[in-house]
């Protein structure tokens, strides 16, 4: 059932809230008119005051949104301590070399490079670990001006390491254009190939054609919604069709009638250089959550003719897909909360005969690579990881002794080759890139990633326990400097997320010394809805369970307020994107726990979700309006729908960039305008936008260290820490 709209006049509701708006008005923020729409879903009436915000292009719109965003700046750079807080963040941002997303070919290693004092990575190689830096592609150089700024989005080598395709988009979109250099002679190919967001190139044998993901080209009567949804995989071979038209369609939505491939964000091929077969993955959301699979032998592909072979639908919890010569290596979750690996021949992947070569074990498994030798698993084990190296036939086992306690990312191997790559972090220990080699059973330094510069020994984490409303233990992680008092009197951030099955795994920020400076405390709560405790964990915060991750996260607070640790005067909330959903339900169910919430790029309508371009792939995570369980869900979560006139609320700084393209910024600028109008605190509620980013990907470091500066700021401000008022 479709939602009805009808417009209506503004009600005396909204008049009695003209004290607030003329409030507003006499402290130079501008106020938004309020043009109700109400939409009734299922017999139930619905009202958006500010419906018409979701037209961006609309001047009205604009002209608002830039007299908030020039308040907001007045606001801000108002506080003394703010300017002095940015560049202790920058400083710690940018003190360090940083060296990540590390990828093999051969001997040779490719990977994206931050020099210190840089404000966007490079893509960069080497042809050994000893070898010397070459850098291929600067970003910055391609900044036309300093409004505006490009960063690089992916990329992906040949086979043999000669060329390597790259994905570079304008302040923050996303919106790439594939592009691909080659290393012998430094400079670019005629190849300018857009409308390739998220996309995963594979290279074939012949290192001179690969696969590669492409969204349709939007009409003028496409909508939102279908702006980044069914993307098709096209065989590009270098030096033809260079703007990418004309290439040919090989697997995708509509690609061919005789394969009904489903509907979801983007399809693209997997290949591996030892196997003569090829993988296509339909992905409804560009994630890890369970998705359609398919396989054919590479000489078979031919167009929309090519025979593709189903191995797994959404319904068999396949959730990644591996090759290796003539089987198939699948990371599955049915019936395995905690994942299990399973093998199938590529010619006959039957699942019901699979062979279960990793079972479910104690550890949620939470990546898995495969070199020529063995495959490598990365194991969730509480707060820390372990890494194990398991043989083809899983008969063979045999633990990693790792470093130190902490996190295992971007687990990296050659099929070619014996032996893995991975980085570690922790939440004190700063990332490290290390290298395993089976005849030694050595995981050793291999010095790409330096020590770091702003390491302490003064600051401890640890896990302690909260205890939800029903229940259930949640996770909180607390960082802190060492013997920090439960007096009740440290300023305190509690983050979280809870979507997705996304995990909030130990990681290294050096910018939250700044906050620990200040005698805050960070604390970051595991919430239902995440991965911590594998998929049951997951589904127990989605759709119409997603109330648990609200008050999880509530609960988690209420621990650091019962343990002493803060008080709801010295506490904030923070999240962004998907966690803009426990934000806003955080407060609203309890808006005297937190003094302030910050809340980033936050998706905040969710009853709207499904109308804007990464709203229809979300379907499987959040629901749909379409249906009367998932409205409930959806109208449930939806923070935006349940803010009431004359509430109390925290000070509240919700931020966006205009250019997002995964959570739309009307999102905030509805919020924001809501919240103005309704709250009866005093307390200021701020919309800092910035203009020439998106959802944060492709930000520069001074980009994110002045956010981080402004919201801490803020936050000390409305805590009441000295140095941080303003002179009134």
């Amino acid at each position: 059932m479709k939602p009805t709209q009808s417009f209506l006049a503004v009600t005396f509701a909204a008049a009695l809230l003209a004290a607030s708006a003329a409030a507003q008005a006499a402290q130079g923020q501008p106020v938004a008119p309020v043009r109700p729409v109400t939409d009734t879903y299922f017999g139930t009436p619905v009202v958006d005051n500010y419906r018409y915000m979701e037209n961006l292009k609309d001047p009205e719109v604009q002209t608002w949104m830039k007299d908030q965003a020039g308040y907001t700046r007045k606001v801000l750079d108002a506080i003394p301590g703010r300017a002095e807080l940015a560049q202790q963040i920058e400083g710690l941002m940018g003190g360090d070399l940083h060296r990540f997303n590390f990828e093999r070919r051969g001997e040779r290693i490719f990977y994206e490079v931050l020099e210190p004092g840089a404000n966007l990575p490079k893509l960069a190689y080497r042809d050994s670990l000893q070898g010397e830096e070459h850098v291929l592609v600067d970003p910055a150089k391609l900044a036309k001006d300093s409004a505006h700024h490009f960063a690089l989005d992916w990329f992906s080598p040949s086979g043999d390491g000669r060329y390597v395709a790259y994905g570079i988009s304008e302040g923050g979109s996303e919106k790439s254009v594939l592009h691909v250099v080659d290393l012998q002679t430094g400079s670019d190919l005629a190849e300018t190939i857009d409308r390739a967001e998220d996309c995963v190139v594979s290279w074939r044998n012949d290192n001179r054609s690969f696969f590669y993901l492409r969204y349709p080209k939007p009409g003028p009567d496409t909508p939102p919604s279908k702006m980044l949804y069914n993307a098709v995989t096209y065989l590009h071979v270098l030096g033809q069709n260079t703007s990418g038209d004309g290439d040919e369609a090989v697997f995708g939505h509509g690609v061919s009638p005789k394969l009904d491939v489903a509907e979801g964000q983007g399809t693209y091929v997997l290949l591996a250089p030892d196997s003569p077969y090829a993988v296509a993955v339909v992905n409804h959301n560009m994630d890890n959550n369970p998705n359609i699979f398919y396989v054919v032998r590479l000489d078979q592909i031919h167009g929309a003719d090519t025979p593709w072979q189903k191995i797994a639908s959404t319904e068999d919890g396949v959730t990644d897909v591996r090759l290796h010569g003539d089987r198939l290596y699948l990371l599955s979750e049915k019936g395995a909360a905690r994942f299990q690996i399973l093998s199938v021949p590529a010619e006959h992947p039957d699942l019901a005969h699979a062979d279960v070569v990793v079972p479910e074990g104690p550890n949620v498994i939470d990546a898995f690579a495969l070199g020529s030798d063995a495959m490598y698993i990365s194991e969730r084990a509480g707060a820390s990881f372990q890494l194990k190296r398991v043989s083809f036939d899983g008969k063979e086992t045999q633990t990693i002794s790792l470093p130190f306690a902490g996190t295992v990312v971007d687990l990296t191997t050659d099929p070619r080759q014996p032996g893995a790559m991975f980085g570690m972090q922790g939440w004190v220990k700063a990332p490290r890139e290390f290298a395993y080699d089976p005849k030694t059973n050595v995981a050793s330094d291999t010095g790409l990633v330096p020590p770091s510069k702003t390491e302490s020994d003064d600051i401890e984490a640890h896990d302690e326990f909260a205890t939800s409303y029903d229940g259930t233990r949640i996770p909180v992680s607390i960082i802190a400097q060492k013997g920090v008092k439960r007096d009740g009197s440290h300023p305190t951030i509690v983050f979280g997320y809870g979507s997705y099955g996304v995990s909030m795994d130990p990681v290294y920020r050096p910018q939250w010394k700044a906050w620990l400076d200040q005698g805050g405390i960070i604390a970051v709560s595991h919430m239902r809805g995440g991965g911590e405790y594998g998929d049951a964990w997951h589904r127990a915060g989605q759709k119409l369970t997603k109330i648990n991750t609200i008050l999880d996260f509530n609960a988690s607070a209420q621990y650091l307020i019962d343990q002493r640790y803060t008080q709801s005067k010295y506490l904030a909330a923070n999240s962004a994107s998907a966690g803009g959903i426990v934000m806003g339900g955080a407060m609203e169910i309890n808006p005297a726990l937190f003094r302030v919430v910050m809340d980033d790029v936050g998706l905040s309508d969710a009853l709207r979700f499904e109308t804007e371009p990464n709203g229809p792939p979300n379907v499987p995570e959040m629901g749909s309006s379409s249906n009367e369980a998932g409205f409930h869900g959806l109208y449930a979560m939806s923070a935006y729908a349940h803010i009431h006139d004359g509430t109390p609320y925290p000070a509240i700084i919700f931020t966006t960039g205009a250019n997002d393209p995964r959570v739309s910024s009307w999102h905030m600028l509805k919020m924001a305008a809501r919240m103005q109008e309704a709250t009866s605190s005093g307390h200021p509620v701020l919309l800092r936008i910035d203009f020439d980013a998106g959802h944060g990907m492709g930000s520069s470091m001074s980009q994110r260290a002045n956010l981080l500066a402004d919201e801490w700021a803020f936050t000390l401000w409305q805590m009441g820490k000295p140095g941080f008022q303003p002179q009134h």
